[in-house]
């Protein structure tokens, strides 16, 4: 896969910024002339199992206004990423790269206008099929771009249907790979965005042992609350 030349990383990070409106004024002065599609709400529907559905990949129509790329775009990489909708849920692939320093792709969904209430359940479940890497799952109750994310890294089999459970109590507070100390545990009431990451670096520096740089996919068939 080519890596794409300065002009297209520039373009692609602009997009970026410009999709989860990551520069309040800009965004302020752009919805004034061209607005962006309104972030659809999850509706959480209740199963007969119990669970909460957040979001069937599998019969969702709205993918690219909920769910964007975030890649090491943002900080001079080129590595490449995107979602997309397939018969057996949502596709999340691209390259990743090192180069420029960077090392991740990752796809987020654009700020929840109203937060998610999953504070009656345990965690999040996600039924995917990968391909042997190591990734991590991150929610965050803040309305920000740049903050405060509640992480959890899990492993993949390739080619083979998991069923991957996170318990809030699990998810560990990070702010940009960097663990922190003294953060209180995630608010499972005031859930505002989700993201499904592909890193080089596990945390604080630390390398992801099942990292391989290149190309990628993993299939997310559903998230759900248990």
């Amino acid at each position: 896969m080519a890596q794409p030349n300065p002009l297209e990383n520039l373009g692609r990070l602009v997009k970026t910024l410009d999709y989860f409106e990551a520069i309040p004024i800009v965004s302020w002065m752009q919805k004034m002339f061209q607005p962006n599609v309104p972030v659809p709400q999850p509706q959480v529907i209740q199963a007969n199992s119990g669970q909460a559905v957040v979001f069937d990949f599998t019969t969702i129509d709205n993918l690219p206004q909920t769910w964007g790329a975030v890649d090491d775009v943002v900080m001079g990489g080129v590595s490449a990423s995107s979602l997309i909708r397939t018969i057996e849920g949502a596709l999340f692939t691209g390259n990743v790269s090192t180069a420029n320093s960077g090392g991740f792709a990752s796809v987020r969904t654009r700020n929840f206008e109203a937060p998610l209430n999953l504070a009656t359940y345990q965690g999040l479940e996600l039924r995917l099929k990968g391909d042997g890497n190591r990734y991590k799952f991150l929610a965050r109750s803040d309305m920000g771009w740049d903050t405060i994310a509640y992480a959890y890294a899990f492993d993949t089999q390739a080619n083979e249907w998991m069923t991957i459970r996170i318990p809030f109590a699990e998810m560990i507070p990070v702010f940009r790979a960097k663990t922190l100390q003294n953060t209180a545990p995630i608010n499972p009431s005031q859930i505002r965005s989700l993201q499904l990451m592909l890193s080089k670096f596990e945390y604080d520096g630390q390398l992801n042992p099942k990292f391989t740089p290149g190309q990628f996919q993993l299939v997310l068939s559903s998230i759900t609350a248990y």
